[in-house]
C-alpha cells in the first residue's frame, strides 16, 4: 500500500510539474526602445494556460526594469520573468500592480527584490483577498501553488481620481487613481513622453469586462476620461493593445449596458427579463 502510495504521489508530481513549465509564451510586442508589452494568452485561467492569462508591460529604465503586472502565481512570474530577461539583462527593480485581482498581483513573490507600488486601496484589498485569490487559481488551473503567497505594495498612492506624477529609472510616469471602476482600487499608468497608457482591466479588448467587483456607472465616466489622454499606444489588461478608438467602442458598449439594464430595473423586471431586452450582439 505505502508502494502505491509512492507512485501515485511521484506521478501527481511530475504531471504538476509538467504543468508548471508548459506555460505558454508571451506575445512580445515591441513599442519603442524601452517599452515592450508581454501579452499573454486569450480565455480565463485553466490547465492548459496555468493561469497566465494576463498583460504585462516592461518598461526598461537606466539600472533596472519596471513592470506593470506580474501574473498570477510564482510560476507565471518567473515566467514573466524568462521574458523579460530576453530583453534585457537589468533586474527587475520595480512592479506596478494595477489592482489586485490574483492574475495580475500573485506573480509578486517572484520578483523578491522588487520595490511594489500600487494604490492605497489596492494594496489593502491584496491583504484581505490575496489567500482567497491564491486558492481560487489552485482550483483553476488544478495544481497547489505552494510557493505562491500575496505580496502588497509597499509604496501606495491614496486619493480618489488623483494623479500623481513620479520618475522612476529615469521614466517619467504619472498615476492615475480613478473612481472605483474594474475594482474599488484602480490604478493606471500614463507615460507622457511615450504616449504609452496602461490600463489595467479597466481596458479590456475583444473580451467581456469581469463585473464581479466592479461600480459599473464609475467604470462608463471613466472610459469618458481616458479618452482624454495623449496615448498612441494603450495596453488593456487583457487582449490585443488598443487605440483611443477601441476605447471608445468600449465606452459605448459599457454605457449601453449600463443603462438597458437600469431601465429594466426601474420597471421591475427580472434578471432574465432584463437580459431579453439588451442587445447583446458586440459582446459576443
Amino acid at each position: 500500500m505505502n508502494r502505491l502510495i509512492i507512485i501515485a504521489l511521484t506521478a501527481f508530481l511530475s504531471t504538476a510539474a509538467g504543468a508548471a513549465t508548459n506555460i505558454p509564451q508571451p506575445k512580445v510586442v515591441k513599442v519603442n526602445e524601452r517599452i515592450y508589452t508581454l501579452l499573454g494568452p486569450m480565455g480565463q485561467p485553466n490547465a492548459h494556460n496555468q493561469g497566465y492569462m494576463v498583460n504585462s508591460t516592461v518598461i526598461i529604465g537606466e539600472q533596472g526594469v519596471i513592470l506593470i503586472d506580474s501574473g498570477s502565481s510564482d510560476e507565471v512570474g518567473k515566467h514573466i520573468g524568462k521574458a523579460i530577461a530576453k530583453l534585457t539583462t537589468k533586474p527587475v527593480t520595480h512592479i506596478i500592480n494595477t489592482h489586485h485581482h490574483g492574475d495580475h498581483v500573485l506573480g509578486n513573490i517572484a520578483f523578491a527584490q522588487a520595490e511594489i507600488i500600487s494604490s492605497e486601496i489596492c494594496r489593502d484589498m491584496v491583504k484581505q483577498t490575496g489567500d482567497e485569490w491564491v486558492a481560487l487559481m489552485e482550483s483553476l488551473i488544478g495544481h497547489k501553488l505552494p510557493n505562491t503567497k500575496p505580496v502588497p505594495a509597499s509604496v501606495t498612492h491614496a486619493g480618489e481620481n488623483a494623479r500623481v506624477e513620479q520618475t522612476i529609472q529615469g521614466v517619467r510616469m504619472v498615476f492615475w487613481i480613478p473612481k472605483g471602476s474594474h475594482t474599488v482600487g484602480d490604478m493606471m499608468v500614463y507615460l507622457p513622453e511615450d504616449k504609452v497608457l496602461v490600463g489595467g482591466d479597466i481596458l479590456v479588448n475583444r473580451t467581456i469586462p469581469v463585473m464581479r467587483d466592479a461600480l459599473v456607472k464609475n467604470w462608463v465616466g471613466t472610459l469618458e476620461q481616458v479618452q482624454t489622454f495623449d496615448a498612441n499606444t494603450i495596453v488593456p489588461g487583457h487582449g490585443p493593445l488598443m487605440k483611443l478608438a477601441d476605447v471608445s467602442r468600449l465606452q459605448r458598449q459599457m454605457a449601453a449596458f449600463y443603462t438597458g439594464i437600469e431601465a429594466g430595473y426601474k420597471k421591475g423586471l427580472s434578471d432574465s427579463e432584463i437580459r431579453n431586452t439588451l442587445d447583446l450582439v458586440e459582446w459576443k
